[in-house]
């Protein structure tokens, strides 16, 4: 539809007039330039490439490019439901209703195609930049200044300043402060968002740094509880929380249309539009280059904490996070897609936190503790795919594949086997430990250790009991520190271990 049209339309009652409706950050949560440089990272990489040639064209050209590369899922993207809804009934009253953006008119055609609410679209041609004055110049050939316009960002000022019932939806800070300045007061709010806060503690998933528990490993294995030491775990413990909130953040950006497909992870902040791309990248800059200070920091704070257990390989605890941001960055980037190295990829991850643990502390891992957690991990890597295929399995007229997965539904019964298996090796070990010298030397009633047995061989088979009914979540570390009889049995292992001491 072009740009500049006819003459302006005649005054309309109040409520009548046309209603302008932006994309990006409006109708949208989301921006879906962002989120098509970020398929096209994915589909064809190397187009990245292309971003400053096209961008030297204007940002129109740079639209068009990027548009005609990849095709974005407009079905599943993260509308605003409360504008949504105001839309669809004004759409039910016969109000003209008009989709205005910035994005590139093929992808404004297909969001319109989509909702069946617009009587036209106005978009970005490959030429004109339709936002600030361009926008306004063609809503002012078309309409005059009879129409109502919903927008989002500082650029949008300039529209909200001169239409009729000026309004709203998730204004960004910068626009709120240009209304007040401009004394707008916006006739309705569109608000489609939690707080900032706690979109920012969901997406960094602050509950999985449970998983860094395991630095603490070795010296809680080996009984060592000099202030050096435990110092060089905490530090380690921090460093390898912002590397792994950093790697979720690229994940979460990496999987944005796989994840606004699942049912579960559409709510995650950046699928779900609740924060933003280059906010995103941001903070994986930030974390990763505290987190790569802090390991640098870290044999000089243990040395000058204890003198006496200085590192004598000072910088491996930074070698152990470099090999874990190299592997969560090759598992987001392809490994998560390849059936079964996938899960030994993810338990791998686990036992390398407990690789960084000794470097960080100078406390040695032993053998048995390396086999114990390669086979105790493998198993809740297994349970992760196992519990995605059944709850695909349980949902109607669900694709019997796992969305950027390699795995089948065919494949739960399997799965089940591979799992269960590995976690039932992981006590056997345990069992050789109890029985080995080793044990003797370290615990003073190595005996009661087999109270331990028992204990884990019921976790195990609840877990995956759980599995099977489809009652689990599918990440089991959420499971394991909300279940109220998974944290009934963590005691009982603390216990245990006391009263062995």
């Amino acid at each position: 539809m072009p740009l500049h049209q006819a003459s302006p339309s005649p005054d309309l009652m109040p409520g009548t007039h046309p209603l302008c409706v932006d994309l990006d950050g409006t109708l949208v949560k989301s921006d879906t330039l962002f989120d098509s440089v970020l398929a096209m990272a994915r589909q064809h990489p190397t187009a990245i490439l292309q971003l400053p040639k096209w961008l030297s064209q204007g940002r129109a050209a740079l639209k068009r490019n990027i548009t005609a590369k990849v095709e974005l899922d407009v079905v599943h993207l993260p509308y605003n439901r409360e504008l949504l809804q105001y839309l669809e009934q004004q759409h039910a009253t016969g109000r003209p209703i008009y989709l205005a953006t910035a994005a590139d008119t093929a992808l404004a055609d297909r969001v319109a195609a989509h909702l069946g609410l617009f009587a036209g679209v106005l978009a970005s041609d490959g030429t004109t930049n339709l936002a600030g004055k361009n926008k306004l110049a063609a809503f002012q050939a078309r309409f005059g200044d009879q129409f109502t316009y919903i927008g989002n960002a500082s650029p949008d000022t300039i529209l909200l300043s001169n239409c009729l019932d000026p309004m709203v939806a998730n204004p960004t800070s910068g626009l709120k402060a240009a209304l007040r300045k401009g004394n707008i007061t916006p006739a309705r709010f569109f608000i489609d968002a939690p707080s900032p806060l706690k979109a920012w503690l969901k997406a960094i998933r602050l509950h999985q740094w449970a998983k860094n528990v395991l630095i603490f490993l070795p010296l809680l294995l080996a009984h060592e509880w000099s202030a050096g030491p435990i110092v060089g775990a905490l530090v380690a413990f921090l460093s390898f929380g912002l590397c792994a909130s950093a790697t979720y953040i690229v994940n979460d950006l990496l999987d944005l249309e796989a994840d606004r497909r699942h049912l579960k992870k559409r709510r995650r902040p950046f699928a779900a539009g609740d924060l933003s791309i280059p906010s995103g990248i941001g903070v994986v800059v930030l974390f990763l280059v505290s987190s790569l200070v802090l390991a640098i920091l870290l044999p000089n704070i243990v040395d000058a904490i204890s003198p006496s257990h200085s590192l004598i390989f000072p910088y491996k605890f930074l070698q152990w996070l470099a090999i874990y941001a190299v592997t969560t960055s090759a598992y987001s980037f392809s490994l998560k897609r390849m059936a079964l190295v996938d899960v030994i990829v993810l338990s791998g991850l686990y036992t390398i936190r407990i690789l960084a643990g000794s470097a960080a502390t100078g406390v040695a891992v032993s053998a048995w503790l390396g086999g114990f957690s390669i086979f105790f991990f493998l198993s809740l890597a297994f349970v992760k795919r196992f519990a995605e295929l059944e709850s695909l399995r349980q949902r109607e007229s669900a694709p019997t594949q796992i969305m950027g997965r390699g795995y089948h539904v065919s494949d739960l019964e399997q799965l089940r086997s591979f799992g269960s298996a590995s976690g039932y090796a992981s006590v056997v070990v345990l069992t050789l430990y109890i029985s080995n010298i080793n044990a003797v030397e370290l615990y003073a009633h190595p005996n009661r250790l087999w109270l331990l047995v028992p204990v884990l061989l019921l976790w195990i088979s609840r877990l995956w009991l759980l599995a099977s009914r489809g009652q689990l979540d599918e990440d089991p570390v959420v499971y394991a520190i909300t279940d109220k009889r998974s944290l009934l049995m963590g005691f009982l292992v603390i216990l245990i271990v006391f009263v062995s001491l």
